[in-house]
């Protein structure tokens, strides 16, 4: 062999050697049908961006690998050929001489290359209302579905604006967990309808009925020929002694995905605090899936928290991603308590990165639970940590499981969905809830509602009972406002109709109710507190996720906006700091892209 072949592999072995010395350098390459299934399984626009988390060591081997030279990386490295009738012997002596060769030229090339990061140790389990801190994955498996933000739509074309309620909030804090780790949130992750419906407002609850509803509105601090209008839904409350008996069943994800601080551990301390508020009469069983589903804990009384605790605390994360039959079974546990006297739920906690199982895909797997969907059970889908976040998969779950979307990032999270929300996330109040409000061309030049996109209806099918809309549960509120155009005329804006079916039942009722001038303020200043804060809320929102209506949109005035009407309540106060954190954010994206 002549000596510049010699000497070329010698230097790919030596560099080869060097890079085994780095940790994470030699990770084990996905093969073909690996990669393959992962890109199709991510069926759904994606997009994230300013990952807050730490690299891992899989990570750096990546970003070495593409790092590479293009001539090299282009050219796979060739074996040395076997030289044909070599006695053994003489070939171990030559593998020794440039095996000590290589380890001489690597420990100079490990001594120059940089560390990698350090992991930090995941803290001990959260309890008594601590914070958890956990040492993030990355983010770039996060996945979620982008929606083109509403345009203005003129009201003498269209007078008609029709959507269905949503009552998820998953959107706000998965937003705020990317700020407090300081970054921007995806355009895609914000969604406007969530941020605003986190928050609790001050509406008068019905006296009969399932629901009210508060209209106002207010000139717009952003521009002086516009009005925002807030249309404000609801519902009955429902105390926790009067509410009907809950038959739960907690379908747990204990996936090796799962094996993180902020996602198994925290999502059992979770279940303990429900269990905790549960009343005598409600019962519990537990199903867990990994590479197989497996029946935990049969149906249980709420009040056995010894038994029920054990069976929590024996969860552990290990194996594949059976979401769909862990789905089926679970459904079938919950079915068998269906009633119109009993609540039966099924209350999924996972990640949401489901890969394995019968039914893979979303829809299918959603089309094998339609069924027991239509005999009354209903769902909610808890999401937890980072890294691969499906918030896609989980939005779907509790849009077509006639249920609610939460984000649980900590233990305070925990305790507001399972102890402060409890009777609202349980007790459905009204389904298949749709809200079509009509404005009067005379009145009402344009308009555009802000978010509410994935929730948009045909205006057709208001009155379509058969068409599938969002619920309502006990004691929730259902905001959302429209920015508009006023030509000057002195009439009512328009009618806000609400249309919904009971619990059970299958044929809905109609509610009108008009939106008059006097219901218009002078100025912000004596608009409501509940109505400023929630146009805050809004706007920051709008912004954060680059809607082309809030450009030049200033962060400051929605701080101060926001400031004004915290009523000293502490999710509005924490909203505030939020605000703060976006601006220096925003900014800081601003000069790096240098507009």
């Amino acid at each position: 062999m002549p000596s510049s072949k010699l000497n070329r592999l010698s230097r790919w072995g030596s560099a080869a050697l060097a890079l085994s010395l780095v940790p994470g350098c030699m990770s084990s390459p996905k093969t073909a049908g690996g990669t393959a299934e992962a890109v199709a399984w991510k069926s759904q626009p994606s997009e994230s961006r300013q990952d807050p988390s730490p690299v891992s060591s899989d990570d750096l081997g990546v970003e070495l690998a593409q790092a590479a030279p293009k001539d090299e990386e282009a050219a796979p490295a060739k074996p040395a050929p076997a030289t044909a009738g070599a006695p053994v012997m003489a070939q171990e002596m030559r593998r020794e001489s440039k095996r000590a060769e290589a380890m001489a030229v690597a420990a100079g090339a490990a001594a120059q290359a940089p560390a990698p990061p350090m992991r930090t140790p995941p803290p001990p389990p959260p309890h008594g209302g601590a914070q958890l801190q956990p040492a993030e994955p990355p983010s770039q498996g996060n996945s979620f579905t982008q929606h083109a933000a509403n345009a203005f739509t003129e009201a003498a074309t269209d007078r008609f604006s029709t959507f269905a309620v949503d009552v998820d909030t998953a959107s706000y804090a998965v937003s705020r967990r990317y700020l407090n780790q300081g970054a921007l949130p995806p355009h895609a992750a914000v969604r406007v309808e969530e941020f605003v419906n986190y928050f609790k407002y001050r509406y008068t609850p019905p006296e009969q009925g399932a629901f009210t509803v508060h209209l106002e509105g207010a000139p717009s601090p952003f521009n002086a020929n516009r009005q925002f209008v807030r249309v404000g839904v609801q519902g009955k409350v429902v105390s926790r002694s009067q509410r009907k008996p809950a038959h739960l069943v907690f379908l747990v994800d204990t996936s090796g995905s799962m094996n993180q601080q902020d996602k198994l551990p925290l999502a059992k301390e979770a279940m303990k605090v429900a269990v905790k508020n549960l009343n005598e009469n409600d019962t519990v069983a537990l199903v867990t899936y990994a590479g197989s589903t497996r029946d935990v804990l049969s149906p249980t009384p709420a009040t056995d928290l010894e038994r029920i605790f054990k069976a929590i605390d024996s969860l552990e994360s290990g194996g594949g991603t059976a979401m769909g039959s862990g789905m089926e079974m679970a459904y079938r546990h919950a079915v068998k308590k269906v009633s119109g006297n009993v609540v039966s739920r099924v209350v999924v906690l996972t990640d949401g990165d489901a890969n394995i199982g019968p039914n893979v895909s979303p829809d299918a797997m959603l089309n094998s639970i339609q069924g027991f969907v239509k005999e009354g059970v209903t769902l909610s889908a808890i999401g937890f940590g980072m890294g691969n976040y499906r918030d896609d998969l989980m939005e779907k779950l509790a849009d077509k499981g006639n249920g609610n979307c939460f984000y649980i990032d900590s233990y305070k999270e925990a305790k507001k969905v399972f102890e402060t929300q409890l009777t609202g996330t349980l007790e459905v109040i009204a389904k298949d809830v749709k809200v079509q409000v009509e404005f009067n061309p005379k009145v009402v030049r344009s308009y555009r509602l802000v978010g509410y996109e994935n929730r948009d209806i045909a205006d057709k099918d208001f009155r379509d009972d058969k068409v599938d809309a969002g619920e309502i549960g006990a004691g929730h509120s259902v905001t959302a406002l429209y920015e508009v155009e006023l030509t000057g005329e002195k009439a009512p804006l328009g009618t806000v109709r609400i249309r919904a079916k009971a619990p059970n039942g299958t044929e809905a009722a109609e509610q009108a109710f008009p939106f008059e001038q006097r219901m218009l303020r002078a100025s912000l200043d004596t608009a409501s507190p509940d109505f400023r804060f929630a146009l805050a809320v809004a706007a920051t929102a709008d912004v954060l996720r680059g809607s082309p209506s809030a450009q030049g949109w200033n962060l400051a005035t929605v701080q101060k906006l926001a400031e004004g009407s915290t009523d000293g309540n502490a999710d509005r106060e924490e909203f505030v700091k939020l605000v703060t954190r976006a601006r220096g954010l925003l900014g800081n994206a601003v000069a790096r892209d240098g507009r």
